[in-house]
């Protein structure tokens, strides 16, 4: 690399003009401290709502030796015998997996700047270790993290090439540079950045205007108080808008303020006061605009970081629970809990992000190399913040329940759109999402007021049916992406091998499901390409003759449209066969989500929204019942949730014919989607316990019954629902398959027994009901308690006609 430091293009024509700056400040200076800081925290409130976010992170300081020699930095320090230039990378794997283990999701790496130009230890060093420069160090360890690790690298490395910034973006998905300030006193002999060449304003503006241009999702920020004068930093933060207004890349903008260090050339210079920085602080956020996302670190403001919100702040930074802060080491960070009640006092909620933010995670094609969108889109929620947790839907890990805010009372938006649901009024869809997005005592306020609908509803009652699943194919000619059931050409993934069930094993099934107790069973299986009408008829047949007086509950929308197609007669005739043939209902299910952008993506080829909906509502013409269901936590985010609901609600007004709701979670582990890198670990339960209690508010109060799966979020999970809005269990199931294919650990069967001794845990009165909600027989309930097991499933192969025209399709 050449003395310029950096080959890019200079950008120093987004200077301000000195008259611009003089009128800001004047404008600042004019204002009293209240009305400062009241304008700023409006202007927060209006780009970031009540939400203060923070990074949880590891600090990895790669090396300590830097050719910039500034006046206030005990991070920065020349070799020391007998310790290494650089950090060895199984320290650094050792670092980071202590942290992913911590629930940390970010490893900042932090190192002094360029140090084998300065330092022949780190020349030689890096030689040992196979290596050029230090950024050749840095993108084998970075990427190393990634791979071995799932940490998301941010990258702190001071001045690069614009080469290096597009290496490392391969291995990072975001990097930083602070400004620090305009002003080339800061230069001067005895100034803080005399003899730090890499502190150039001019230099470090062009190093981030060339992130811009490499579309590097980006961190900067200014340094009060080592010498510089408020107008300076108006200036500097008229650069940052400049620069962000040009390119779009700052995610975030620092504000930090100088701290005297023991053993440097400014240790006798007096901190910045705290009524300083708050001025400064909020001068950021009135020039940089509402939606910036302004950071200040609570552990510069040592007991008094709790003042940085009055000054319009969203972000707290990197916090971490593993490492200290290797930079302002006398600086310790606060906890997380004290980070949350402060936050939460300050009538905020705090949530933990990425070190790429939500508004850069979802135009990921733009902003991420290829190789950092999975892990990134793996890390995040449905709004693009971090997981709260390690806990996804199907697996034994014990779900957390948000804790309760210390500020009790939701806002002001929420506390709207909760009585008008509770009245009964049809929400839009912005209020909708709203609710999803709520946290701390927005959460609060939403599930209390499912709950509180729950009781008003249904009482102290927990219903469910004793069943059985009947699944008779999982040969399937379409090609959902999410579906780790259904099988067309054999694959190395997934589990199992094509079957299909036999009509007399049908018929065994269904008379071993009546004789252990059950009222129904549940028949649904892929699309198989051999199957027609007729087929959907023969398997109903085989059914009422294995029980005659079971409750058939099958076929999906899809199947209905298939069996219709395949017999060349309409969608209503078909079902009308059907109901005459004795099917008593349908499963809502292949609903998946009801937005068409989503479901290009989740099932290209399967029934669009609109058609799903006509279908069912020509089974509710037809006198059939269906349930309703949305599978979400893939792709998917809380405004298409909204449209979901809303659709289904507007049905519901419709035909009346809806039965229950069930939220169905998405199981990730074995779904080709998530193996392909393109969705996400399922909901976090936040989001879970959210999509019942929502369902419960905007269903209101047209669908009664809201249905929370044992089989997807286990016993721990259910017990949450049923304080969430949830007053149905579903079906015992006996054979669940299609959920266990797609890896989850709950099990195929929760007996009566079992369910009832769940019930009691929730302190609710349990009971069975038949699928439409009425009281089964005491003969049927008796024969349930006293079941005996399952006999083993005969699953046939697929005949060979019918993998013939299987392959045809394929």
């Amino acid at each position: 690399m050449s003395d310029d430091l950096i080959e890019t293009t200079s950008e120093a024509n987004l200077r301000p003009a000195p008259a611009t700056v003089a009128g800001l400040l004047s404008r600042l200076q004019a204002m009293t401290p209240q009305a400062l800081l009241g304008l700023a925290r409006d202007m927060r409130e209006r780009g970031h709502s009540r939400t203060v976010s923070f990074s949880p992170k590891v600090f990895i300081p790669l090396t300590q030796l830097c050719r910039d020699v500034c006046g206030y930095c005990t991070f920065a320090h020349p070799p020391r015998r007998g310790e290494r230039a650089f950090m060895a990378v199984d320290k650094v794997l050792e670092i980071a997996r202590a942290g992913a283990a911590a629930g940390c999701t970010e490893a900042l790496f932090t190192l002094g700047e360029l140090p084998e130009q300065r330092y022949r230890v780190a020349r030689g060093e890096l030689t040992a270790m196979g290596h050029e420069t230090t950024i050749d160090y840095l993108v084998d360890v970075a990427g190393r993290v990634a791979t071995e690790t799932g940490l998301l690298p941010h990258i702190n490395a001071g001045i690069m090439s614009g080469e290096d910034m597009e290496r490392l973006r391969a291995v990072s998905v975001s990097q930083g540079l602070m400004l620090e300030s305009t002003s080339l006193k800061l230069l001067e002999r005895g100034g803080p950045h005399f003899g730090s060449k890499g502190k150039h304003p001019q230099v470090r503006i062009d190093m981030i205007a060339e992130a811009g241009r490499r579309a590097i999702p980006f961190t900067t920020g200014i340094l009060a108080g080592i010498g510089e004068t408020r107008a300076d930093r108006v200036e500097s933060l008229l650069v940052i808008k400049a620069l962000h207004e040009r390119f779009g890349h700052i995610q975030e903008v620092i504000v930090q303020n100088f701290q005297p260090k023991p053993g440097t050339r400014m240790a006798g210079q007096p901190a910045l006061p705290m009524e300083e920085m708050l001025w400064t602080v909020a001068a950021a956020r009135i020039v940089l605009g509402p939606d910036m996302n302004i950071q200040a670190p609570p552990n510069l403001s040592f007991d008094d970081f709790p003042r940085l919100l009055e000054a319009g702040i969203n972000d707290w930074g990197g916090v971490s629970p593993v490492t200290p802060d290797h930079v302002n080491p006398e600086a310790a960070w606060p906890t997380l809990e004290k980070l949350r009640i402060a936050t939460e006092r300050s009538g905020a909620a705090l949530v933990a992000r990425l070190p790429i933010y939500p508004a850069w995670l979802a135009d990921q094609d733009r902003w991420l190399a290829p190789a950092m969108r999975t892990p990134a889109l793996r890390a995040s929620d449905a709004e693009g913040w971090g997981r709260a947790d390690p806990w996804s839907p199907g697996t034994l890990a014990a779900p957390k329940r948000p804790a309760p805010s210390i500020r009790r009372g939701p806002s002001a938006g929420i506390e709207k759109a909760v009585a008008r649901s509770a009245s009964g009024a049809r929400l839009g869809e912005s209020e909708i999402a709203a609710l999803f997005a709520a946290r701390a005592g927005d959460f609060d306020a939403v599930v209390t007021a499912a709950d509180a609908l729950r009781r008003k509803v249904s009482g102290g009652k927990v219903r469910y049916v004793v069943n059985r699943n009947i699944n008779y194919t999982n040969v399937c000619a379409y090609k959902c992406s999410f579906c780790a059931f259904s099988k067309g050409k054999a694959s190395d993934n997934l589990r199992g091998k094509p079957y299909e069930v036999s009509l007399d094993e049908v018929s065994r099934r269904a008379a071993e499901a009546w004789e252990r107790g059950a009222t129904e069973v549940c028949m649904q299986g892929g699309i198989h390409p051999a199957f027609t009408g007729q087929t959907y008829l023969d398997l109903l047949a085989a059914a009422k003759r294995g029980a005659p007086s079971i409750h058939v509950h099958a076929f999906s929308p899809l199947e209905v449209a298939h069996g219709a197609e395949t017999l060349a007669i309409s969608v209503e005739r078909f079902l009308g066969m059907l109901r005459d043939a004795g099917l008593g209902s349908l499963p809502g299910t292949a609903a998946e989500i009801l937005d068409d952008d989503a479901r290009a993506i989740l099932c290209p080829d399967k029934l669009s929204a609109a058609e799903w909906l006509g279908v069912v509502e020509a089974a509710h013409r037809a006198g059939l019942p269906t349930t309703s269901t949305i599978m979400f936590g893939h792709i998917d985010t809380p405004l298409q949730w909204a449209r979901h609901l809303l659709s289904l609600r507007d049905l519901q007004e419709r035909t009346g014919g809806i039965t229950e709701f069930v939220p169905l979670p998405f199981v990730h582990m074995e779904a080709p989607l998530y193996f392909k890198g393109g969705a996400r670990k399922g909901p976090t339960f936040r989001e879970a316990m959210l999509m019942h209690a929502v369902s419960r508010l905007v269903l209101n109060p047209l669908i009664a019954n809201i249905q929370v799966s044992w089989v997807k979020l286990g016993a721990e999970g259910v017990l949450a629902c049923l304080d969430a809005g949830a007053n149905d269990l579903g079906g015992t199931l006996m054979n669940e398959s299609i959920s266990r294919a797609a890896g989850t650990q709950h099990g195929q069967e929760l007996p009566p027994i079992a369910m009832d001794a769940l019930i009691a845990r929730a302190r609710r009165d349990g009971g069975q009901r038949t699928t439409l909600y009425s009281t089964p027989g005491p003969a049927q309930v008796a024969a349930s308690y006293g079941a005996a097991d399952l006999a083993p499933l005969v699953l046939g192969p697929v005949r060979t006609k019918q993998r013939a025209a299987q392959v045809a399709l394929a």
